[in-house]
């Protein structure tokens, strides 16, 4: 139970951490959005005691996290911040302020230490998997959402398109996490 503590404690913190470096970075507006995949793979986390393994799940990690690449290109090269910030009226941070290299570090280069946590069965591993598939099948979804702050009709908007594949690779995964079929792996916890 201690360990379970400490856990909790550390993943609350991290969650604490990307979302106030979201907020340093982009303002209320975007960490609201940051926050369904960090706060909400946080909260499932705890109530949705997960025990697989890394194995059952790597397809559908590493062709979101393929997929989440290719949506990063469709959103810079069609000017998804700068709409944002027209939405928002947040000024574009630069790439190389610290706050936005943290919120980098802190997110995404998290997650690359996914299949290593969870291959050691930790629990910081699994946490960071579900804030993965979270942001990616949730959080991603507000692409969706950004036309309707438009005065104009409803259309594409920067990073949109990639979303229509990325979204449902992420909820494979979560299927995939939550799957009960993996017995062996949920006996090794034990």
């Amino acid at each position: 139970m201690k360990n379970r503590a400490i856990d909790i404690i550390a993943a609350f913190l991290f969650t604490t951490a990307v979302l106030s470096f979201g907020y340093m970075s982009f303002g209320i507006w975007p960490t609201m959005i940051f926050m369904s995949g960090f706060l909400g793979g946080f909260i499932l986390w705890l109530i949705v005691p997960v025990k697989t393994s890394f194995q059952s799940i790597k397809i559908p990690f590493w062709v979101t996290f393929l997929l989440f690449m290719v949506h990063r290109v469709e959103e810079k090269v069609s000017g998804f911040f700068a709409a944002l910030s027209d939405i928002t009226d947040v000024p574009t941070p630069d790439i190389i302020s610290v706050p936005v290299i943290l919120l980098v570090l802190t997110s995404v280069g998290a997650w690359f230490f996914v299949p290593y946590l969870m291959k050691r069965k930790q629990a910081f591993g699994y946490y960071l998997a579900w804030t993965f598939f979270c942001a990616m099948g949730i959080t991603e979804l507000a692409h969706f959402v950004f036309p309707l702050f438009l005065d104009e009709p409803y259309g594409y908007f920067p990073g949109m398109v990639s979303v229509l594949v990325l979204a449902p690779a992420a909820w494979w995964g979560i299927a995939r996490f939550i799957k009960k079929s993996d017995v062996r792996a949920a006996a090794d916890f034990e």
